[in-house]
């Protein structure tokens, strides 16, 4: 949470070191200070660090002052909390990790077994998490089977736990949960499997539930007497409750406004993707692709505003929601910005929830523009594919996803990773290697210049217009932090770490970590000394993506976190590149059966997700397949996908799955693989 400072002190700090650009809380300085309690810093998520020994003159003296190397680890997402010179984040699979400052060596870690405890789960999603928060002593953490926990900062003590969801659903958990007036707050994901999406607040103390806000209505029975489900019903056709839980789960990010006392709420896409098969005909479908404020006492409805009405994309609203005080046509107006999947970034009046202004971010071709007058966004013919199929960008991935912005108060940019990407929508049965999820199948769109590319955006959120561009080769980049001392931090997939002058842009400084990078960093302080620290572990849904998230990274490399200070001394040694090539191994005596193989392809979608698209990793959650020995072996390969022998690992068990599946899937491995073979035996013979 924020620290208060006396008045006095304040002023003329914030005259020194910030300028004349206004305090999103009076009395309390922007962002954070020595220390970092949030995954974005201070609660008004700004990412945004006060210290200022850093600077564009110095920041060519930047050195690596230590490392820690993180074993077993693959995606790592989070940003590192700061507490007493104690560093706290989670990995893949939930863990938590206690890490000393001053040295770089772990003090505790705290393992949530969810294979133990709700193995079930694994199977929804793949492994990674965004991070902790931290209050009065108590940590606060989530794992990916639903359950919230608090453990004690010092020790790594559980003090509590507490179920989020449904034990038996398929919701899971990936984000970092909030703190706010002795409560945690905590959504989930499952949109995409049709869950129905909610928030839930629990006592800090004790896990008890405090309250909990739907995201979409349900059958009129259950409705009544909540006016905001009520509201929200109008805006569904048919029998709508009867087709399932609707979607909207808010899987990321949340907002406390210490001020007014709220909590905004970032939700999901709705289910089916076809809003003609889950609302056939018209409505907006409330409350998804939207942000949501709630009393942050009760967890009353107080307004939403809809990013994307009737959402046919999956365009989420669940990115990152900042807080601060703009100067807008010569009057102090308090505002919550956001930059959703959609490419345009939104100014809204937080105290009323209406539009102030709107801006294009990145290539989008599916809005003429944001109506100011209503808020709604004039859409273009042709995109909902009503007939054949349409080209749109961005594609689900969005132009800019979980990975972190951050405003600086003293240049009073956002600094926005984007990204780059079309996606060829229809309904109908798909083509080959293309997705068909619920009615609408995602297929490929013929690249255009500038896709599969990546940039660091600083954009005017007054004037609503770019003010510099760093362009990245690669897609999938890092979060960002912004500093007093007017310097940006920024990891990229191909494994550098960067400064750049947050005025210009220019480059200042970076260091190779040998690991794509696609968490943001953390800004903190000891003993009157500024460091900077990232986990590098690139993953996530590159796997699922596949194409330009192909990063070459593999999922063996090592993963770490590194920290850097002004004449930092250490190196890290022996670091790897990334590479495409694919050491297939293959038993060139054992014959494919191509009905099998068929059948695995068919299958291999529920494998993609961690695997790779057409078994071809890309260096996420799981292994390349192509290049392991265990599909060589029948046997072996029966035991971890049946019985789920590396479930410690990372790797659930599919029970469901018949001896004549689990046969097909092997094979389709093994074809992938000589197929790879071959095509490496021709390159070769070209040259």
């Amino acid at each position: 949470m924020k620290r208060t400072y006396q008045f006095g002190l304040l002023t003329s700090l914030l005259a020194t070191t910030l300028g004349a650009a206004p305090a999103s809380h009076p009395g309390i300085a922007p962002g954070s200070g020595a220390e970092w309690h949030g995954v974005n810093g201070d609660s008004d998520e700004t990412g945004f660090s006060q210290l200022s020994q850093i600077t564009p003159q110095n920041a060519g003296k930047l050195g690596l002052a230590w490392s820690l190397e993180l074993p077993g680890e693959a995606t790592l997402q989070a940003a590192p909390v700061v507490v007493n010179n104690v560093l706290y984040f989670t990995g893949s699979y939930s863990d938590v990790y206690a890490v000393d400052g001053t040295t770089g060596s772990l003090m505790w870690k705290f393992e949530p077994k969810m294979w133990q405890h709700n193995p079930v789960k694994m199977n929804y999603g793949f492994g990674a998490n965004r991070g902790v928060a931290y209050h009065n002593g108590k940590i606060f953490s989530a794992a990916l089977d639903g359950r919230l926990f608090a453990l004690d900062a010092k020790t790594g003590t559980k003090l509590w736990e507490a179920e989020t969801t449904d034990p038996k659903g398929g919701q899971t958990i990936t984000g970092a949960p909030r703190v706010m007036n002795g409560k945690v707050i905590i959504g989930q994901g499952g949109a995409d499997f049709g869950m129905r999406g909610y928030v839930s607040a629990w006592d800090e103390n004790t896990g008890k539930m405090a309250w909990k806000f739907y995201v979409v209505p349900a059958s009129p029975e259950e409705n009544k007497g909540n006016p905001a489900l009520e509201a929200a019903a109008k805006t569904w056709s048919g029998d709508f409750w009867k087709k399932g839980g609707l979607g909207g789960g808010p899987w990321d990010s949340m907002t406390y406004d210490a001020e007014l006392n709220r909590v905004y709420v970032g939700t999901a896409n709705a289910w089916d993707y076809d809003p003609e098969m889950r609302s056939p005909g018209s409505g907006d479908n409330l409350y998804t692709a939207s942000i949501i404020a709630l009393d942050a006492d009760t967890g009353a409805y107080i307004w939403h505003y809809q990013v994307n009405p009737r959402d046919s994309w999956d365009y989420d609203s669940t990115q990152q929601m900042t807080l601060t005080t703009l100067t807008i046509d010569g009057k102090p107006r308090k505002v919550l910005m956001q930059a959703p999947k959609n490419g345009f970034f939104y100014v809204l009046d937080r105290e009323t929830g209406k539009l102030i202004s709107t801006g294009q971010i990145a290539k989008q071709n599916w809005a003429e523009r944001i109506d100011l007058a209503t808020g709604r966004p004039v859409e273009k013919a042709g995109i909902r594919y009503e007939s054949g199929s349409s080209v749109i960008y961005p594609n689900g991935t969005g132009a800019h996803s979980w990975m972190r912005m951050a405003y600086s108060p003293k240049t009073g940019l956002v600094y926005v990773p984007t990204m780059q990407a079309g996606v060829r929508l229809y309904k109908g049965e798909p083509a080959p290697d293309e997705l068909k999820v619920g009615s609408m199948v995602i297929g490929t769109a013929k690249p255009e210049p500038g896709d599969g590319t990546g940039t660091l955006l600083a954009w005017d959120p007054v004037t609503q217009k770019a003010r510099w561009k760093v362009h990245h080769a690669s897609f999938f980049n890092g979060g960002v932090a912004s500093t007093a001392g007017n310097v940006v931090f920024q990891g990229t997939a191909d494994g550098w770490f960067h400064a750049y002058d947050a005025t210009n842009g220019k480059e200042l400084w970076k260091s190779y970590v040998g690991m794509g990078i696609i968490a943001a960093p953390t800004v903190w302080s000891a003993g009157g000394k500024q460091y900077v620290s990232v986990l590098a572990g690139y993953g996530g849904s590159a796997a699922a993506v596949g194409g330009p998230a192909v990063a070459g990274w593999k999922y063996a490399m090592p993963r770490r976190l590194v920290t850097y200070a002004l004449g930092g001394k250490q190196v890290l040694k022996n670091l790897p590149h990334p590479t495409n090539k694919v050491a297939v191994l293959d038993n060139p005596d054992e014959k494919l059966d191509p009905k099998a193989i068929a059948m695995g392809k068919s299958l291999f979608i529920a494998c993609g997700a961690c695997h790779g698209k057409a078994a071809i990793g890309a260096g996420g959650p799981a292994p390349d397949l192509r290049e392991s020995a265990i599909p060589l072996d029948p046997e072996a390969f029966s035991h971890v996908v049946k019985d789920a022998a590396l479930i410690s690992r990372g790797m659930p068990g599919f029970g469901i799955f018949g001896k004549p599946v689990i046969e097909g899937l092997r094979q389709y491995i093994r074809a992938q693989g000589r197929i790879e073979l071959e095509r490496q035996k021709n390159k070769a013979g070209k040259l």
